[in-house]
């Protein structure tokens, strides 16, 4: 017996098909975070649908994310992006915030590209350069697992050893690299927010091992990888954390920090999704 997400979800997919033309089915996902709506102007949609329209899609209270679903294609490459998301300290759970990411593995997503906004941990990082994630430390306390599993989607205990995808992160450095992009790698941590972080809680953080933190994606990228697709994950580093000489940041110099890394993750992105279309 399904519980009743798992018919949510189904309806939802079911939904989509009739919207979509047919036979259409995204092979990628691609989440759009805080400031980088902009990038969804590459697709050639087929169809743009307000995350409103759809049952079991929440509404993003977040001014900088747009709440809509774009599908289409990418030089031949079936896709869908989501832009914008929501998170817990808007007051939604983790299954809420993972619905996205359900209906789209069902549909038959099976690559995921998760981009943020995140504030930098490493002293020598700068604002607006691109991170490529390879590992995660989940500080929510939340978990989309937590509840019945649903064996059509992943096991009960999915393994956790390599959840940025190798050939993914592979393909993102040779692309920065080609293109000259500077780019950093590291440790995401996902904390709940919505404020920010203190000099002890940022201390904390780079003791752990973490790169940069934000309050988004690693309850996303858990959904994700309980459906068994590849996961790629970019932040843009719109400021940096430094625990003996903390500044004030303010939600416009977040957005300002994401417009300056805009081109470069498009070009990445780009060069992923060319790799891709090409195999």
């Amino acid at each position: 017996m399904h519980p009743a997400i798992y018919w949510e979800v189904e309806e939802t997919v079911s939904k989509l098909r009739q919207l979509s033309p047919q036979g259409f089915v995204p092979r990628v996902v691609v989440t759009l975070g805080t400031g980088l709506g902009q990038l969804a102007e590459s697709i050639d949609r087929l169809i743009d649908v307000s995350y409103q329209e759809l049952e079991g899609f929440a509404h993003s209270t977040v001014a900088s994310h747009a709440g809509r679903l774009y599908l289409g294609y990418w030089h031949g490459l079936p896709l869908a992006l989501l832009s914008g998301r929501w998170h817990l300290y808007e007051g939604y759970n983790a299954q809420q915030i993972t619905f996205p990411v359900r209906v789209l593995a069902q549909w038959g997503g099976e690559i995921f590209i998760f981009t943020n906004a995140a504030g930098g941990l490493i002293e020598d990082m700068q604002a607006g350069q691109v991170m490529l994630i390879t590992d995660h430390i989940n500080l929510t306390g939340h978990n989309p697992l937590i509840g019945a599993n649903v064996e059509a989607w992943g096991p009960r205990f999915p393994d956790m050893s390599r959840v940025y995808d190798a050939q993914l992160l592979s393909v993102a450095r040779q692309v920065a690299e080609k293109a000259g992009i500077i780019y950093r790698q590291g440790v995401y941590a996902g904390l709940v927010g919505p404020n920010l972080e203190t000099p002890a809680e940022t201390r904390m953080l780079q003791i752990m091992g973490a790169s940069a933190v934000g309050m988004s994606t690693v309850l996303e990228v858990i959904a994700a990888r309980h459906h068994g697709g590849s996961v790629l994950g970019l932040s843009a580093i719109t400021n940096v954390n430094k625990p003996d000489n903390m500044q004030p940041t303010s939600m416009e110099q977040v957005l300002q920090g994401a417009d300056l890394a805009r081109r470069d993750m498009q070009a990445i992105l780009n060069g992923v999704l060319a790799e891709l279309a090409a195999n």
